[in-house]
């Protein structure tokens, strides 16, 4: 029998509290809680109870989160959301009977009470809105990478989930594989002295997909399994195209996060980890070029942090995309070696560390790492270290409270990126990258040097999908 969350299992003798039904639990809950002084919330903190999971969004990556939390032993999935209903064929078939929504906002309100958690795979722009929807309500929420769209987003999520006193965590998944977890207690436990530099790049293009740079310019009639309004959500409304749904809407600023924030929750993540890293102070950035629409082709973004005990003082961690990466030779790989196509170089006083974007970690030089014995190493399953935290009482080394500061680096970057551009010589012709430096003051959300850039922290949300700060 499935105990309501929070509920301690008594003996057949004592059969009254088997017996109550979740909403009188919640009802008595939140009475209970309020007299203390806590968050109303349910928490699943008996090891022997099954949490209750809706999923927003039924197919692509949430569809790879709802496979990978189902198979744990005291996980059910009790609702299903998505705008589009043709994406619903993959639960149906694993689900079969499993209740079906288009607006999460009508799953939460009426099966609210049946509902203990929410995992979210849906594109960038709504990540927010849904996961402060759901704190608010006490669920608990695993949310997809990047986090949340702005930089002010992250921050609430931060104070809303410390807030609601809700187990959360990022999906960005490799946090927990064993690659990750290796390369950073390599670097904790001084593997190459401490930590000088780190260069940090993936492979992919900025509107790789869309070949376009701006919206078309006719619109067309979405398909009917599609709620466009619901998908726009807190985006300014435009006509539907083929170019935002399913997939490309992530080249397109309104509601992606381009390739910085597609991989950047990924690759940063062990470079924060390893090096207990906090707010940036500096971000320096270079891109190809880039307009009100779509983000840029390629750019390199220089972040500058304070020194931690893991480095030699301040720390620059310089990110590239769109084909862009570090000079080979310092990595101090021999010749026959390349770099990978993703991943992060670090930079150390006594060798060097490469760790490639799911791929094991390697240092150098060869001759001083040949006898090297590395540690053993296991890997988790992020997705059940959510639900083993939830059921425990416990939290997860990727709660909002480090997954906000990871992703507000990320975004940051956007940000800085709108401020840097080629620019063309009048006489010459020839192009010359212009840089900006953007200076941050984390505490209070300002560039002190450049605040014509502060209203990118966040976004106007459209009539109706507003979320408010977190007092």
């Amino acid at each position: 029998m499935n105990v309501p969350n929070g509920c301690v299992f008594l003996s057949p003798k004592t059969n009254h509290l088997m017996n109550t039904t979740r909403r009188t639990f919640l009802k008595n809950a939140t009475s209970s809680a309020a007299a203390i002084g806590f968050p109303a919330i349910l928490r699943a903190a008996n090891p022997n109870s099954t949490l209750q999971i809706a999923s927003i969004g039924a197919d692509g990556m949430a569809y790879s989160d709802i496979k990978s939390t189902a198979d744990h032993p005291k996980v059910k999935y009790v609702a299903f959301c998505d705008v589009d209903k043709a994406r619903f064929a993959k639960v149906d078939a694993d689900f079969p009977g499993t209740p079906q929504f288009q607006d999460y906002r009508e799953m939460l309100a009426k099966l609210g009470d049946k509902i203990d958690a929410v995992n979210i795979g849906i594109p960038d722009h709504m990540h927010a809105k849904a996961a402060m929807d759901a704190m608010q309500m006490g669920k608990h929420v695993y949310c997809q990478k990047p986090l949340t769209h702005t930089v002010w987003e992250a921050r609430q999520l931060r104070l809303q989930a410390a807030k609601s006193g809700v187990v959360t965590q990022m999906g960005n998944q490799i946090h927990s594989a064993i690659e990750y977890r290796l390369g950073t207690r390599l670097i904790k436990e001084g593997a190459i002295g401490k930590v000088k530099k780190v260069y940090s790049w993936v492979g992919v293009t900025g509107n790789e997909r869309t070949r376009l740079l701006e919206p078309p310019k006719t619109g067309m009639q979405p398909p009917a399994s599609l709620n466009w309004d619901l998908w726009i959500g807190v985006a300014p409304m435009r006509d539907y195209a083929p170019v935002y749904h399913p997939f490309i809407w992530r080249d397109w600023q309104d509601f992606g996060s381009g390739g910085l924030g597609d991989f950047g929750c990924h690759i940063l993540d062990p470079v924060f980890t390893a090096l207990e890293l906090t707010a940036p102070t500096n971000i320096t950035v270079r891109n190809s070029g880039i307009n009100g629409q779509v983000w840029p082709v390629n750019e390199t973004i220089k972040y500058t942090f304070p020194g931690t005990k893991h480095t030699a003082g301040d720390i620059e961690v310089t990110w590239m995309d769109g084909g862009l990466k570090p000079d080979r030779k310092l990595a101090k790989m021999p010749p026959e070696l390349d770099l990978p196509p993703s991943g992060s170089l670090f930079i150390g006083e006594e060798g060097t560390l490469v760790l490639a974007h799911v791929g094991g970690p390697r240092m150098y030089p060869l001759e001083k790492y040949k006898s090297f014995i590395y540690p053993k190493e296991v890997g988790m399953n992020h997705r059940h270290r959510w639900v083993d935290a939830i059921l425990e009482g416990g939290k997860t080394s990727d709660g909002f409270d480090y997954a906000g500061p990871l992703t507000e680096t990320v975004q940051l970057g956007n940000v800085a990126t709108r401020f840097a551009a080629p620019t063309v010589d009048s006489v010459s012709g020839r192009i010359t990258e212009d840089t900006k430096t953007l200076q941050w003051d984390a505490a209070n959300m300002k560039f002190p040097n450049l605040p014509e850039a502060e209203p990118y922290l966040t976004k106007t949300y459209r009539d109706g999908w507003e979320i408010k700060p977190v007092s």
